[in-house]
Parts: structure tokens; C-alpha cells; sequence
């Protein structure tokens, strides 16, 4: 085996625990929505440290990579696709963690309604099934499971759109907890913008796997 196959091998390694790290803080920034945990939320909170320094050793990984084995065709594509992927993951990660932090300061002022009403448990289910196929699809090297699993995406959207007529009525009725409000609209929208990069990794395991860029394609 070539040097460069073993440090492949071991970058994508990193990448896929970094993945799983990032869809584990939904998964416990979900548990902490339908039971209060706040210790899962301290978790999520301590967590962003871990994915940050996955983060820079991958990207210091990729760097040493390009300057010491030149690679070409797949072996470059990977390594252009995981910078990309690693910093998308990182930006998840701290909606992730903006989320557990504000759970901690008002999980018990927060009605249990508006979060429903907000679907944020709901959109955290929909990240995480989305993040668990982008992992399946790098182990398996099959864009198609990336591909087909960005539609879910679509209803990020709508339960976004909601969103703004939900935030209007709770401020009418609620004027003196507008900051909350707002607050809970900040993270829907963080949560539909988290759907979009999850999009953007799909972009690059197809990227990386066919050499295809479909970035801005239709269809």
C-alpha cells in the first residue's frame, strides 16, 4: 500500500467520525427539546471544542497531503471535497451548540408549545436523517444515497416559511417575550440554512465519487 493510500484512508476516517459528532449534538440538541435534558445540552455545548479541533487537524491533514504527495484525479477531489465538507460540518455544529446553549438558559421559561409550534424538534429529526445518509454514502462511496436524501431539504423550507407567520403571531400575543421569540425564529433559521450546507456536502461527496459538479444544476 502507498503512503498516500494509507493517509487517505485515515483522513476519511476522520471525516466520518467528524460527521457522526456533528449529527450526535442534533440528536442530543433533540432529546434536550423533548425532554429538557439539560445535561445533554452541557454535552452539545462542550462538544463544538471537539468538532473545532476535528476541524483544524483534518484541514492540517489535507494540507500535508497536497504538499507531500501531489495527488491527481479521485485522490485530489477527496482531498478538495473534505476541506469543503469539514467546514460545513463545523458551521452545523455550532447551530448545534447556539441551540443547546439557549435550552440551558431558558429551558424552563420556554413553553413547550412554541417549540412545537416552531417544528424544531421535528426539523432536528429531518438534519439528523439527512447527516446519517451522508455518512452511509461516504462509507459506501454512493452519491445516490447523498443525492436522494437532499430532498427531505424541502420541507426544512416549509417548516421555515411557517416560521414567519408563527413569529408574528406569538409576538402579537406575546409582547413581552419578544426576545425569546425571536430567538426561536433565529434557530429555525439556522436549522433551514444547517439543511442547505447538509445539501452542499451532498454537492461534494457527488463531486468527489463521479467528477461531476452539480452545484446550481436543475433536476
Amino acid at each position: 500500500m502507498a503512503a498516500i493510500d494509507a493517509e487517505l484512508q485515515a483522513l476519511k476516517d476522520n471525516l466520518i467520525d467528524m460527521l457522526d459528532l456533528v449529527r450526535n449534538q442534533l440528536v442530543k440538541c433533540k432529546k434536550v427539546i423533548g425532554k429538557r435534558t439539560t445535561s445533554l445540552a452541557e454535552e452539545v455545548v462542550a462538544d463544538e471544542k471537539r468538532v473545532n479541533r476535528q476541524e483544524l487537524t483534518i484541514d492540517r491533514d489535507c494540507e500535508n497531503i497536497l504538499a507531500l504527495h501531489n495527488p491527481v484525479a479521485t485522490d485530489l477531489r477527496f482531498v478538495l471535497s473534505t476541506l469543503r465538507i469539514t467546514n460545513e460540518l463545523e458551521r452545523i455544529g455550532d447551530n448545534a451548540s447556539k441551540l443547546a446553549g439557549f435550552m440551558l438558559d431558558h429551558a424552563d421559561t420556554i413553553p413547550g408549545k412554541w417549540l412545537e409550534k416552531f417544528n424544531i424538534e421535528a426539523m432536528l429529526e429531518i438534519l439528523t436523517d439527512m447527516l446519517q445518509d451522508m455518512g452511509k454514502a461516504l462509507r459506501k462511496q454512493d452519491p445516490k444515497i447523498a443525492v436522494q436524501t437532499t430532498k427531505n431539504d424541502e420541507q426544512l423550507n416549509k417548516y421555515f416559511k411557517k416560521a414567519f407567520r408563527i413569529t408574528s403571531s406569538l409576538l402579537a400575543d406575546n409582547p413581552t417575550h419578544s426576545r425569546n421569540i425571536l430567538m426561536l425564529f433565529t434557530i429555525t433559521r439556522d436549522l433551514e440554512r444547517a439543511g442547505d450546507r447538509t445539501k452542499n456536502i451532498a454537492e461534494e461527496i457527488v463531486f468527489h465519487i463521479e467528477a461531476r459538479v452539480i452545484k446550481h444544476s436543475k433536476g
